[in-house]
This record gives C-alpha cells, sequence and structure tokens, in this order.
C-alpha cells in the first residue's frame, strides 16, 4: 500500500488533487491511503511553498498546481 499525503489549506484545487490521486490509484489497481494535510506549519515543514503538494512514501514529488495526470500515475506506480 502506498500513502499519499496532500499538502494544502483545503482550497478547491487541493480537493480536485485528492480526487486525482484517488482516481489515478483506482485506474492502475494501486492501494492507497490518501491523508490530507492543512496544517500550515506541517505544509511548510514538508518543504511545500506551493499548494497544493504531494508526497508518495515520504518523498515530495509535487507542489504547485495541478499535477499531470500520466506524472500522478507514475509516481503510484513506482
Amino acid at each position: 500500500m502506498k500513502t499519499v499525503k496532500v499538502y494544502g489549506p483545503g482550497c478547491k484545487r487541493c480537493e480536485t488533487t485528492e480526487r486525482m490521486v484517488k482516481d489515478a490509484a483506482s485506474k492502475l489497481g494501486v492501494e492507497v491511503a490518501v491523508e490530507k494535510v492543512s496544517d500550515p506549519r506541517e505544509i511548510a515543514m514538508a518543504g511545500v511553498m506551493s499548494t497544493p503538494g504531494i508526497a508518495v512514501d515520504g518523498r515530495l514529488v509535487h507542489a504547485g498546481g495541478l499535477p499531470d495526470m500520466a506524472k500522478l500515475e507514475g509516481w503510484l506506480s513506482a
């Protein structure tokens, strides 16, 4: 199982990013545990300067704007 953290204050882009992660995981048949992180201090400590941010298994892979679906699938299948 992959652990995915979506960093952001809860804006529309952050919600869309969370949905994209779940959709990509479902498409790939990958089991994921998605955690939303909205605490500004935790977001900063993770190194996210622009939201939404995505970390997969503890590694920050994306920050700022919606992720590209192909890249997202690559991160989840790695």
